[in-house]
């Protein structure tokens, strides 16, 4: 616990009023002899409780303190905890107090200013997410945080990622998860500092740990023995679903570490693993893990220094995996021939639930979009992203018609409106359709004929935020056709130079 946090709790007293002025000095000699002796240990809810107390002269409060405590939440309580620490009230955070919603990034708090913060949450029951991000809190910071979360029974999604919390804030937060005291269920902790004593510190808190479901730790320091000991958590973690590493040291290592936890791992969904120089020992790790696995549903390995022998390394575990669906792999050193081969582990994989392949830095030849489009008929809710066609410009050729235009044309000539056209797409009828049911769908119709590229210039229309769904929730005013090709022509002309 924080000594000088818990003392300046302890310190915690209403201002006097008018009324109370003419026995002042009788009161500050009864404060001084009931604050002679404090309790050595208090926690922070005993401490808001007597600051709740201290300077009430009836019977009834002293022996509730409890009631006292509930009597001076939210705003009295942070207003007083601002006072105690010396800092200036953040009118946002008053604003916002019982919104499940506080938004506090780049408020240049400070240690002393969430020690206040943490004060007014102990007992604050509507706030789900505090975004804390940048604010210099420190290991300080951290350890209050801690303690609050102790108490809290409310929050779930807490981000303070670049915040100097270095190894003392680490073992605050660990020694939180270890015991399995929070409701936090999401921790964001990017750009802290972290090294490999800290490694040790969240390989041993997750291993137990039945909360936390996503964790965000890039940007940090681990190294190859941290990989090693995250790969240990993996073994045995049984929640988190959401791991991001990206940006850290691991190498060659601390991939293979990683691997192989990831071949027992039966939790964890989404693992970023970009920037990290794991290479092609790292890919073959990973390979082999995929092989077992069969939860991963997204990997990034972008940015690792992986050639086409990596990459055909990692092929071994893609022939035979039937979970992942998202592959990132962009901005490593590969040319066609790695491209050809993660394609083709596809086309082998009868049981692949692949999606997306983004190797968006590659150059591929016809040779390449011939077997794409080959792949394309056994998988086409497959949607590899790559750079350009050798000695082709990157837009669909002319010869290609428009899909939104052959889609507008059918329309008119069977008399339906596009709302239609989606719902009969539409299985769960939820006016959302992802984009690999969607691309699915387009291609074994055969009211249209579009081709693959055409379908991928639809669907950028159509999910153009990349959110993975194509939402036509917005035509439940029954567009018709020619009110949608009056709209597309007008978006054309916005595109022309």
């Amino acid at each position: 616990m924080d000594s000088s946090f818990t003392e300046e709790k302890k310190q915690m007293n209403p201002p006097l009023t008018g009324g109370d002025m003419e026995n002042e000095s009788e009161k500050d000699t009864d404060q001084t002899a009931e604050t002679s002796e404090p309790p050595e240990h208090m926690s922070l809810a005993d401490a808001s409780a007597e600051k709740a107390t201290k300077g009430s002269d009836t019977d009834l409060e002293a022996e509730d303190p409890e009631k006292a405590f509930r009597s001076i939440r939210g705003t009295e309580l942070y207003l007083e905890a601002c006072r105690l620490v010396e800092v200036v009230p953040v009118s946002y955070f008053i604003q916002n107090l019982d919104k499940p919603y506080i938004n506090l990034n780049h408020h240049g708090l400070g240690p002393k200013g969430v020690k206040a913060i943490a004060i007014a949450l102990v007992s604050n029951t509507t706030t789900t997410h505090l975004e804390l991000e940048d604010n210099c809190i420190l290991a300080e910071g951290a350890i209050c945080l801690a303690e609050m979360l102790r108490e809290n029974s409310s929050l779930q999604v807490l981000n303070i990622s670049n915040n100097h919390l270095d190894t003392a804030g680490a073992e605050a937060i660990t020694s939180l998860l270890l015991d399995n005291v929070s409701c936090l269920h999401t921790l964001q902790l990017s750009g802290n500092n972290f090294g490999e004593e800290a490694a040790l510190y969240f390989a041993e808190a997750l291993m137990s740990n039945y909360q936390v479901k996503k964790l965000d730790l890039s940007h940090n320091e681990f190294h190859e023995k941290g990989g090693q000991l995250l790969g240990q958590m993996l073994a045995s973690n049984t929640k988190l679903e959401f791991l991001d590493l990206s940006w850290n040291h691991l190498k060659r290592k601390g991939a293979v570490g990683l691997s192989v936890g990831l071949r027992v791992n039966d939790a964890l969904k989404i693992l970023n693993l970009s920037w990290n120089g794991i290479g092609n020992e790292g890919a073959l790790a990973l390979g082999e893990a995929l092989k077992l696995n069969n939860v991963l549903v997204h990997l990034d390995i972008s940015n690792n220094k992986i050639n086409n022998e990596g990459a055909k390394r990692l092929c071994r575990g893609l022939e035979v995996n039937g979970n992942l669906k998202i592959l990132k792999m962009a901005n490593n050193p590969l040319t066609v021939e790695g491209a050809t081969a993660l394609v083709v582990s596809v086309r082998k994989n009868a049981k692949s639930m692949m999606e997306e392949i983004n190797i968006s830095n590659v150059l591929v030849n016809e040779n390449f979009i011939k077997l794409l489009d080959g792949v394309y008929q056994m998988h086409p809710e497959l949607d590899v992203i790559y750079d350009e066609v050798e000695g082709c410009i990157s837009k669909i050729p002319k010869q290609h018609p428009n899909p939104m235009k052959l889609i507008q044309n059918y329309l008119k000539a069977h008399n339906l409106q596009l709302w239609d056209f989606f719902r009969k797409i539409d299985k769960d009828g939820n006016m959302k359709i992802p984009v690999a049911t969607f691309r699915r769908a387009m291609m074994q119709q055969s009211r249209i004929p579009l081709d693959r590229v055409q379908i991928g210039e639809l669907v950028h229309k159509l999910d153009r935020n990349r959110t993975g769904f194509v939402d036509y929730s917005h035509l439940k005013e029954q567009k018709t056709a020619q009110k949608l090709e009056e709209e597309e022509t007008e978006e054309e002309n916005k595109e022309k130079p």
